[in-house]
């Protein structure tokens, strides 16, 4: 998986832009040269740059693993100044949330965000999209006016790029995005199904057309991220089949007292 960290630095002046440094094991020197931007091999030479913001974008599956070896061992914490920034980028968040504040030191601050677009409804861009939110949650953040500055500038980055952004806590997103996720496990059942276009569709199947389409790319990396670091997802699908054991229950049952009722 690729693990991205970026740079920020101040704006000298209004001519010139911030200054940004990516560090990936994998090689996308050719990739950050076309975009004017430094990139790393090593995280030691990144970290000897004192960058002011990190930020973390990993897959969910690895989220347990980038926060402890990455962030602990490849990253020389020692060469980072006490107020860097640390931003997380992860659908599921209380899991790294509680991981950071665990193994980061004090000094660090922490910001957990999730930009709520993807490879399919910003493949692209998310410019045009309408209201995409971008939910965050400032979970340390010291007081001086330099921490508040970056804090606000990345957020702003964001807002100014058309996102709506929503501050939440990395507990209440996780309560609320379970029950999102259930579209990508009830879109992952109807794939099974093979489901195709009919000559007597109605809005309601073409919807659930629509969800098949949007969920077909999605990979089971995603599935198990999705419900091994969310507990509340684990609790949505147990009443998901809840739900679906009442309604056939109850077609049965009808089914039942008709057929008995033809026979008398």
């Amino acid at each position: 998986r690729d693990n991205w960290i970026r740079k920020f630095r101040p704006i000298p002046s209004k001519k010139t832009l911030p200054t940004k440094s990516y560090c990936s094991r994998f090689n996308y020197n050719s990739i950050a040269l076309s975009l004017w931007v430094q990139f790393f091999s090593d995280p030691n030479n990144l970290c000897e740059e004192h960058p002011d913001v990190i930020l973390l974008s990993t897959s969910i599956v690895s989220a347990k693993v980038v926060a402890i070896n990455l962030v602990l061992e490849s990253l020389p914490l020692r060469r980072l100044k006490r107020s860097t920034l640390f931003v997380y980028v992860l659908y599921v968040k209380e899991y790294p949330r509680n991981l950071f504040l665990q193994n980061l030191p004090m000094e660090f601050d922490v910001i957990c965000t999730h930009p709520m677009f993807g490879p399919q409804s910003g493949q692209e861009s998310w410019n045009g999209l309408p209201f995409i939110p971008f939910m965050y949650e400032k979970v340390r953040v010291g007081n001086d006016e330099t921490r508040v500055y970056w804090v606000e500038k990345i957020l702003n980055s964001f807002e100014s790029e058309g996102c709506r952004m929503e501050e939440m806590s990395c507990s209440e997103h996780n309560k609320q995005s379970a029950k999102i996720t259930i579209s990508d496990a009830y879109g992952g059942v109807l794939e099974k199904l093979r489901l195709e276009s009919t000559l007597i569709d109605i809005n309601g199947y073409e919807t659930l057309l629509c969800l098949v389409n949007t969920t077909a790319d999605d990979n089971f990396d995603l599935y198990y991220g999705l419900f091994m670091y969310n507990k509340n997802a684990i609790k949505q699908t147990g009443w998901f089949e809840l739900a679906f054991d009442s309604v056939r229950e109850g077609v049965v049952r009808t089914f039942s007292w008709g057929f008995e009722a033809t026979v008398v």
